[in-house]
């Protein structure tokens, strides 16, 4: 694990590709939101979050997100994502994320995503999560 992301309750680690630079001779940043959504994922499996959408229809889903750059990406490189948890409610939570450049040896880009329990069957949001989930985002948000 990097050791700016020492904090962070889950890291994934990938190749920047040649095909997410732009014509400024950058990564898209548009592909940010993309690194954030790997290492969303990731944490959703570590989370088993994905087994109530299969036993409940009862999900997360992205209500919104943001993104700040700090320094700009480039090919070749290998990035760190990395998520923590704050601001965990009853139907709700917060991933803050960060992207680590092992070639800059920094933050590249910060950014946020708040997620909503949501039951898929009826479209709208739940008034509570399951409660394992629950005490286990808290656990992280503590730890954070």
């Amino acid at each position: 694990m990097h050791p700016l992301l020492q904090d962070y309750v889950c890291v994934h680690t990938q190749q920047v590709t040649w095909g997410e630079m732009d014509a400024f001779n950058h990564v898209n940043n548009t592909v940010y939101f993309r690194y954030f959504e790997n290492i969303r994922i990731k944490h959703f499996e570590q989370l088993e979050f994905m087994k109530y959408k299969q036993l409940a229809n009862v999900g997360p889903i992205l209500a919104e997100t943001r993104c700040r750059f700090k320094a700009p990406l480039t090919y070749p490189d290998t990035v760190h994502i990395g998520v923590k948890v704050k601001e965990v409610g009853p139907n709700h939570f917060t991933h803050v994320y960060a992207v680590v450049s092992e070639n800059l040896n920094c933050i590249a880009a910060e950014g946020e995503g708040r997620i909503v329990c949501f039951d898929y069957g009826n479209g709208r949001k739940i008034d509570r999560m399951p409660e394992d989930l629950f005490q286990q985002l808290k656990a992280q948000e503590q730890n954070t």
